[in-house]
Formats: structure tokens, C-alpha cells, sequence
């Protein structure tokens, strides 16, 4: 039954209605005779993890909820550590975890935090001064529990969010544009990138990743010991440690969280200003993002003219692993509080002109410096040829070869459905030598990996990727349980801060992929993409019910396409769709299985009838939400036509927001 000709896929010249009536409540019909695989696979994955976060906290927590741990930092770095290791449990929350779970996360938040100033790295709660490579990776936790429970932390995030909006805080200076240094955050008298005489760079790390400003006079007569280096001494302080770095661009999403939570203009004027003089930036140097700005908001003005060299950026110590991910965060926030995509194309125009210098090798003949990051995820493909890109440039130029990477192409393409972001991954999966299809049991600490696999499965490839990626899932969880039993007891978090990261056993991207439609979170400071979330109408809270189970098969532009499972044997659930991770799409129509009134039992079993005759319906809808009841063991398919970004971005549930009064993004920002 196909959709009528007015419903539209995009926002793009739809207008907004006058008073929309009220959402269609669709009760499911189709029974269950026999459960799908995926659907107990997903089920059995929530009972495992919700052992699983109990395990680490009762293992690896004290009473207050801080990590244990009686260790002194001696360095800026560690702030992150104490924070990434509970990222995704408010994620696990949102995605239908344990009631419980949400207050658990809080008391980590506060326990961390407490600890951490202790320690003395936070003031007022916050960073006292560090690089947002890093600092977004601390706040994922802190944008994850605005989403669950936005009443209770709007205070902080907006508070926060003020260190860069407010110039008065020293992090920001609006004539020039300009985040002022590399090292930001609530201590103003931070200054610099390191306390002492030379940068902490130890031996292993300069052998991976060598050294920044490789070009300066100072460096020639080498090799120094590290203590002596001149590139890592009062060089690297006067030239890289004041002006402005393009992984400041992270701090984009911090605002961002805040312009959600609250709808005050000041944060998207900021956003729409900061990531603006980028934007101008990447257009004055042939569509690549520079890395570096000095204190007057001029490109190279540092580095003797190098639009390359900055902190964090192509040079030193990541490149595109850095600088990518950080200008995709910006360039999304701006995109989003702005309605007009062409932010996203400082990211594209940076990552068409890597896959354009792009080669074909095995990963053993590339000189990577993320080589340990490409041994669980390639497994024996480092010996197949596949398609590498330049990760980093320097004054021989491009340089540091990886397989093509997929979040960051991935979240454009999500972020657009246009056909050009679509296009460019079909071929980058069409010059990958290496089949997209597969699934390898590996779990980075940024709980992501597998988009291209994802990606295969949505062009409708790889019917059983479901299965495989739950399962996978499984596997990373049971053998981050063995690894506390053998950390525990071996007291190894005294001595390495990354242990905890290494033990979280807390494992989402497949759910995320699987039930609300999106890829895994930008990990570097990005907030939430999901096509679906969903609540439980009868405890009024966000999540999928007990007992039920999602699948979303398409998100192309013409339809999003889900299944809804209820697995309880004898209790019915109610499930709220909701259209985008903030409410931001609104669903026009829905088409939907149903079975008719007795259609499946009684007379028809006498005949020896053993299927249920499935038909269709059609119904409008014009809301952001939708209602779905699903009595005990029934399922229902859903293709849900969307008008995309049509609704302000808000934090708002069905619960506290009336379902039929979306709010449209050329009005206020709902309250």
C-alpha cells in the first residue's frame, strides 16, 4: 500500500500546520508464533548487561559511586579516564535499561566528580584547563544524563556551556573569533600545555606518533634525550599553547547541549559564529579544515604561515582522527541549530580531499600510527589490500596511512539522507578490498567499530547482521566480565587509570544501531543520532518496555522502517515512538502489518491453518509521536513516512510535552 503523494521525505517546503490532530494509537495484531532470533538475541542482551553494570560497580566503585582508586595525578591528563568509564550508561538507561540504572549513573557522575577535585583536576565541577580531544570524550556521560533527566542537569550544562559563551570566563574572544588557547576550561590561570620545563612525551609515544614542530631551526643537531628536546620545551609552549586549534571545535557540541536544554539564543549564535570563521577558514584553504588560528584569528600566524602543525591537529598527534571528528561535531551542532546543511560541507570538502589522495595497500605495508587500533579490527584483513587514507600532513606532506574510517562519513550521511553522503559511502565500500559485511568480535573503548557492517545491512545485504552484531555484543560483555575478575583481583586500577575503560562491560552500539536507527555517538564530544527512540507509556519513562524488542531495517529518505516485537507471554506493553533523538522529525503517515479480529485462531486451526493472514493499514499522523500497543506475544512492522528536522531539537518527552502540539522549528523553543 503505497504512501499518498503529498507525504514528504524531507522538511524542505513543507509547511506547518496550523493545529495537528492528535497521533493515531495503533494496536499491534500479528501474533507471535515463533519469536525471531533477533528479538530474543536483543532481549537476553539487556538481562546480560544489566548484570553486567552491577558487576563493575560493586567491583570496581566505592559507597559514593567514585572509581577505586587512591592514586596522585601527576599530569593535566586523567580527567577523561574517570569519566569515560560510565559514558554509555545513561545510554543503556535511554535504550530501555534498568530503572535503576539512571540514578546509578548520577551517583558515578557525583562520585567522579568529588574525586577529581580532590585530586585537584576540576573547579566548580569542570575541567580546569585541558585539550578537547579529551574533554569531549569526558562530557559524553554528562550530555547522555541531560537526555534521561534534562530537569536535573540543565544547571550544570548550561553553567558549563558558559565558560566558552560568556567572554568574561577568559576562553573565549569574540572579536577575533578565537577559543584562546589549546589547554581551556574553568581555571583561567591554566596556562600553557604542561606544568614544568618540557611536555610529559614519553618515549613510546614520540617513536608513534613523533614529535610536533618538527621544522623549527631548534630541532636540527638531534637527536635531544626528551627531558632537553627543544621542540617539547619553551617552542612548543610560545607556539602551540596560545591561539585557537581545530579540536576546539568540540566544544561546539557542549553549546549545543545547552541550546537544547534551554532554546536560548546566545548558545546558537555562538555556535552559528564559532563554527562560521572555521567554515571561512576550510573555504580560504581549498575545502581542508586548518588546525590553527593564533590569538588574532589568522591561520599560521604561529607556525611561520602552516595552515597544518597546530595542537592536536594534522601534524601531531592524530591528525584526521582528531581534527575529523571534532569538525563533524561542529559542523552537525551548526547544522542543527540552523536548519542549513551547508555547515556539514567543512567536514565533506576535508574528507573527499583525504579519500582523493587515498591508496591501495594492506595494512601491513602502511606506515599508521594508530597500528594498534587496526589489529582487532582488521584480524587477518591487515593482509588484504584495501583503501587507506592520509591521516596527517606535515612539510613532506600527506603522510600516516589507515583504512578509510566510518563514523564521521557515516554521521554526515545520517544527518542528510541526501544521496551525495549516501554516495560517498558506497564508494568507499566499493574501494574497500575488504568485505563490509564482516563482523569481528572487537570493542574499542569508544564502543563503535562496526558502521560499515551496519551500513551493508541497511542497503539490505546483510539480512543476518542482526543476529551476528547481538551476538558479537554478547561476546565483548562475557570477556569484559572475565577481565574484572582478573583486574580485580590483581589491584591493577592503582596503576593504570585505563583499566576501568578496558573492564566497562556496558556494550551499546548494537542496540543503538538496531533499535533507534542511528550510529554510535561521535565519541570525541558528539551528542546523539538516532532516527527512533522510544518510552514506555505505563512507568512514563524513556527507553524500550520490558519484554519488547525493535528493529530498524531502513532509514532511507522515503521511509524509516521498524518492527516491534512483545515477547511476554501474558503482559501487554505500550510503546511511544518517537521520530529522531530529539523529537526533531515529525511522522506523516504510518503503514502498518495487521491481522484481522480472530483471523489467526479458532475455526481457521480445524483447517489445519497454521499463519496468520497479514494485511495493511494506512493512517496519517503529524506528530513527533506515536503510540503503539502491543498486546502479549504480538509484533507490528512500521514504515514511517518523516518530514526530517521539521520540530526544534528539544529534550521534551511525550509525558511532559503534549504529543499533539509539536513544536516547529521556525517557532520558540519549546520550554
Amino acid at each position: 500500500m503505497p504512501f499518498s503523494s503529498s507525504d514528504r521525505a524531507s522538511g524542505e517546503d513543507a509547511p506547518a500546520p496550523a493545529r495537528p490532530a492528535a497521533p493515531p494509537d495503533i494496536q499491534a495484531s500479528v501474533p507471535v508464533l515463533e519469536p525471531p532470533g533477533w528479538a530474543v538475541s536483543q532481549r537476553a542482551l539487556f538481562d546480560l548487561l544489566d548484570h553486567a553494570w552491577r558487576r563493575f560497580a560493586r567491583d570496581f566503585t566505592g559507597p559514593d559511586g567514585r572509581l577505586n582508586y587512591t592514586g596522585r595525578l601527576t599530569t593535566r591528563d586523567g580527567v577523561d579516564d574517570f569519566y569515560e568509564v560510565f559514558f554509555n550508561w545513561p545510554q543503556l538507561y535511554l535504550l530501555g535499561g534498568a530503572d535503576d540504572l539512571l540514578p546509578a549513573s548520577e551517583k558515578h557522575w557525583e562520585g567522579v566528580t568529588r574525586q577529581l577535585t580532590e585530586l585537584d583536576m576540576l573547579r566548580d565541577e569542570y575541567e580546569r584547563g585541558y585539550d578537547w580531544f579529551h574533554q569531549g570524550e569526558s562530557l559524553l556521560l554528562l550530555y547522555f544524563l541531560c537526555m534521561a533527566a534534562p530537569e536535573r542537569w540543565s544547571e550544570r550544562a548550561l553553567r558549563f556551556a558558559e565558560l566558552y559563551v560568556d567572554p568574561a570566563k577568559d576562553n573565549y574572544d569574540p572579536e577575533h573569533r578565537v577559543i584562546t588557547r589549546p589547554h581551556n576550561g574553568s581555571d583561567p590561570g591554566r596556562q600553557g600545555l604542561f606544568d614544568g620545563d618540557v611536555y610529559p612525551w614519553l618515549l613510546k609515544e614520540a617513536e608513534t606518533y613523533g614529535f610536533p614542530l618538527e621544522w623549527i631551526p631548534e630541532a636540527d643537531g638531534g637527536p635531544f634525550p626528551l627531558s632537553a628536546d627543544p621542540r617539547l620545551g619553551p617552542q612548543m609552549r610560545d607556539r602551540m599553547a596560545v591561539g585557537d586549534t581545530a579540536v576546539n571545535l568540540a566544544a561546539a557540541g557542549l553549546v549545543l547541549n545547552a541550546w537544547i536544554l534551554s532554546g536560548d539564543a546566545r548558545y546558537r549564535d555562538w555556535i552559528v559564529e564559532y563554527v562560521g570563521v572555521w567554515h571561512e577558514r576550510t573555504r580560504a584553504n581549498d575545502g581542508i579544515v586548518p588546525d590553527n588560528a593564533g590569538p588574532d584569528g589568522t591561520v599560521g600566524s604561529l607556525l611561520e604561515g602552516r595552515w597544518y602543525g597546530g595542537h592536536y591537529g594534522w601534524s601531531w598527534p592524530h591528525g584526521w582522527h582528531s581534527v575529523g571528528h571534532a569538525a563533524c561535531v561542529a559542523a552537525l551542532a551548526a547544522a542543527t541549530v540552523t536548519g542549513d546543511d551547508d555547515h556539514l560541507s567543512m567536514v565533506a570538502t576535508s574528507l573527499d580531499a583525504l579519500i582523493e589522495r587515498g591508496k591501495v595497500m594492506p595494512h601491513t605495508e602502511a606506515d599508521s600510527s594508530l597500528r594498534s587500533k587496526w589489529v582487532a579490527e582488521l584480524g587477518p584483513d591487515a593482509h588484504t589490500p584495501t583503501l587507506h587514507l592520509p591521516f596527517r600532513h606535515n612539510d613532506s606532506g600527506w603522510f600516516d596511512y589507515n583504512p578509510a574510517t566510518a563514523p564521521v562519513p557515516v554521521a554526515l550521511w545520517h544527518h542528510t539522507a541526501s544521496d551525495t553522503d549516501r554516495a560517498r559511502l558506497e564508494g568507499l565500500r566499493e574501494a574497500s578490498g575488504i568485505d563490509w559485511r564482516t563482523v569481528r568480535p572487537f570493542r574499542s573503548k569508544e564502543e563503535s567499530g562496526h558502521e560499515k557492517a551496519w551500513f551493508a545491512f541497511l542497503a539490505g545485504d546483510d539480512p543476518d547482521y542482526p543476529e551476528r552484531i547481538l551476538a558479537t555484543a554478547q561476546a565483548q560483555i562475557r570477556h569484559r566480565l572475565r577481565r574484572i575478575d582478573r583486574y580485580r583481583d590483581l589491584d591493577v586500577p592503582e596503576a593504570d587509570i585505563h583499566v576501568w575503560q578496558q573492564c566497562n562491560p556496558v556494550a551499546t552500539e548494537a542496540l543503538v544501531q538496531l533499535t533507534w536507527g542511528g550510529p554510535q555517538v561521535l565519541y570525541n564530544g558528539g551528542l546523539q543520532q538516532a532516527r527512533l527512540r522510544y518510552h514506555d507509556a505505563e512507568t512514563r519513562r524513556a527507553g524500550l518496555p520490558p519484554d519488547v524488542a525493535a528493529l530498524v531495517t531502513s532509514i532511507a529518505p522515503e521511509a524509516t522502517t521498524v518492527e516491534l516485537v512483545n515477547l511476554a507471554p501474558e503482559t501487554d506493553r505500550t510503546v511511544i515512538v518517537q521520530a529522531g533523538a530529539f523529537a526533531e522529525h515529525t511522522i506523516t503517515a504510518v503503514r502498518y502489518t495487521t491481522c484481522a479480529d480472530d483471523g489467526w485462531i479458532g475455526d481457521m486451526y480445524d483447517y489445519g491453518h497454521t499463519e496468520p493472514v497479514v494485511t495493511e493499514a494506512e493512517t496519517s499522523c503529524d506528530s513527533a509521536f506515536l503510540t503503539v500497543r502491543l498486546p502479549a506475544s504480538t509484533r507490528i512492522r512500521l514504515v514511517l513516512r518523516l518530514r526530517l528536522r521539521t520540530n526544534t531539537p528539544s529534550y521534551r518527552t511525550p509525558f511532559d510535552t503534549p504529543a499533539h502540539e509539536p513544536s516547529s522549528a521556525t517557532e520558540e523553543h519549546p520550554a
